[in-house]
């Protein structure tokens, strides 16, 4: 029996999306629920398990640099999107399958290399598929089809977080890896081989410039568009702020809930079943929260979502401090969690589904109303990849916290600092169709200076990080995202700059790649001598150095961004389901 293209019919293709991004929910709901369950249970800390989800989320912050090579390497035979998505769905199995032979938690590192790499390839995935429905959906089908690709992706994590536990139950944690494996391969032979995409113009290239050469020209073209979008109107550079702080409160949705789950006495069983309730619901409410919004207005009903993610992680909060259960508890000192923990988790976290079902939909809505439509696609894209970067910072700040501070504490923070979005969000609106107002150049001076100032502080922080004792580590994280921001600046300063010194330009560009690698600096005492002590010489020069540079950049003129709008048609793409995660 021949299978029905899915793409050549209305519903087809809601369908075929709609099981697509299922299979990009599975690895998350995998890591972040089922793995972070089990790593708990073999006594593993938070704060280890906080770092293990957040780089598994790193990925998907840096999904943007995929897409020019995905536009330019295609093949004709087997489809243009559809080759990458087949090709990427079977090495995301093949990278999970590899990984049945570990044994945990004596190979958690290496563990966490192989889902890294397996993760990238659903990054990859991930552009390729919102590159085909960019190009496959009709003008009405948008909507929906958003909402779907939501409630997917959902469902998909429920089937990665509650599957894979429900099914240890019965055959042990390790061969659950071939069912996670086999629901990706089932949506390849089923929904992506069957598909017949509807050639397309490939992309031009010059006579004489390599692929290589024109996907890194793609990719330099897609860095400079979206920083001068970005920068080009008040409620797009605010935005970018909004996009990096927390959207409400998020611990709840992160590991510290699988974690609380198995120190409260939950089984592999009974967490499953709170995850699948809660996936269920947070899909539902999706398409809720989205209807409300238009209704009600976006920022009105954005800003309500928000407050109410912190009313469950502050009750659950309160019911934990009240009953004396603050600090993690390994498992040879457990003690018995009183019924009224385990009722109060069940409460807090379905509740807190219904809230950040309704946030998500709505959210993206609201970075849609400050996109320029010159760039939709490009400026989009680079939105949502920050909420991952979000994610990743969050998920690794929370795991130190509960170690250093225990689980109020950092609930506590979470639900305040998840509210700290809500400043900005009265002056994300769209202004004159989001063209650039002119404010560009200034705006791109007043980063530069805060991003230098912020890498200068490193020196002092470094030297007295004993003074702060348990809360070292939040700010180690929180430099992080310094750092991961600078390099991003002092790399699209290099490409759209084409005034200021080029020495300058090649030192920045250099430094970035520098601070990418500050990430790795809590593995250096691990380094043998004498490299260990030149790796801590590089970690205190390395963000001086990128600080004065970025001061160097405050001191530009900028006149490249001054009035600068995209040239008529590029990236004009329809602001659909480009990336909505």
């Amino acid at each position: 029996m021949r299978l029905p293209n899915l793409l050549a019919t209305p519903r087809g293709r809601l369908a075929a999306f709609f099981f697509l991004y299922i299979t990009e929910g599975i690895p998350l709901g995998f890591a972040a629920t089922a793995v972070a369950t089990q790593l708990r249970r073999q006594d593993v800390g938070p704060a280890e398990i906080g770092a293990f989800v957040g780089s598994f989320y790193l990925p998907w912050a840096f999904k943007w640099a995929f897409g020019p090579f995905i536009d330019v390497f295609a093949s004709d035979r087997l489809g243009r999107r559809r080759g990458w998505i087949i090709v990427t769905q079977v090495l995301m199995a093949l990278t999970l399958m590899s990984t049945v032979l570990l044994k945990l938690p004596e190979q958690l590192v290496l563990f966490t290399i192989i889902l890294l790499v397996h993760n990238t390839f659903g990054a990859m995935q991930d552009v390729a598929i919102d590159a085909l429905a960019v190009n496959s959906l009709a003008e009405h089908e948008r909507g929906l089809a958003n909402g779907l690709m939501f409630a997917g992706a959902a469902i998909g994590q429920a089937i990665g977080g509650a599957g894979v536990l429900f099914l240890a139950s019965y055959t042990g944690f390790q061969p659950t890896f071939f069912f996670v494996a086999g629901c990706i391969l089932a949506v390849t032979l089923f929904v992506a081989l069957p598909m017949r995409e509807v050639p397309g113009a490939m992309r031009v290239i010059a006579q004489g410039v390599s692929r290589w050469a024109h996907a890194a020209g793609q990719m330099r073209a897609f860095a400079v568009e979206s920083f001068r979008s970005f920068l080009g109107t008040r409620g797009a550079y605010l935005a970018l702020a909004f996009a990096l702080l927390p959207s409400g409160a998020m611990c709840l949705g992160l590991a510290l809930q699988s974690n609380l789950a198995v120190e409260l006495g939950l089984n592999d069983n009974q967490v499953a079943a709170l995850n699948l309730w809660s996936g269920i619901i947070q899909a539902g409410f999706m398409v809720v929260g989205g209807f409300l919004s238009d209704r009600w207005g976006r920022r009105r009903m954005l800003a309500l979502y928000i407050v109410l993610m912190s009313v469950p992680v502050l009750y659950l909060m309160s019911v934990l401090q009240q009953h004396g259960w603050v600090m993690p508890q390994s498992a040879a000192n457990r003690s018995v969690a009183p019924a009224v923990l385990v009722t109060a988790l069940w409460v807090a976290t379905l509740t807190y589904g219904v809230a950040l079902g309704l946030m998500y939909g709505t959210r993206s809505a609201i970075f849609m109303d400050v996109t320029n439509p010159a760039v939709a696609a490009t400026q989009f894209t680079a939105y949502m990849a920050l909420l991952n970067l979000n994610i990743a910072y969050s998920a690794t700040w929370q795991g130190i916290a509960i170690e250093a501070i225990g689980y109020p504490n950092t609930m506590l923070i979470d639900a305040i600092f998840g509210l700290a979005c809500l400043l900005l969000l009265p002056w994300i609106r769209a202004v004159r169709g989001n063209l650039p107002d002119g404010g560009a150049p200034l705006r791109a001076r007043i980063s530069a200076v805060i991003l230098g100032a912020a890498c200068m502080m490193w020196v002092p922080y470094r030297l007295g990080a004993g003074v702060l004792g348990a809360a070292a580590p939040i700010f180690e994280t929180a430099f992080t995202v310094v750092f991961v921001a600078s390099a991003l600046f002092l790399l699209a300063g290099a490409a759209v700059l084409k005034r200021a010194s080029p020495a300058l330009l090649r030192a920045g560009a250099w430094m970035a790649l520098l601070l990418m690698l500050m990430y790795a600096r809590r593995w250096s005492g691990q380094l043998a001598a004498p490299w260990a002590e030149w790796a801590g010489y590089l970690i205190l020069v390395v963000p001086v150095v990128a600080g004065v540079l970025l001061l160097a950049l405050a001191a530009q003129a900028w006149r490249e961004l001054a009035g600068a709008a995209a040239p008529a048609g590029v990236g004009a793409v329809p602001q659909t389901s480009a990336s909505i995660r």
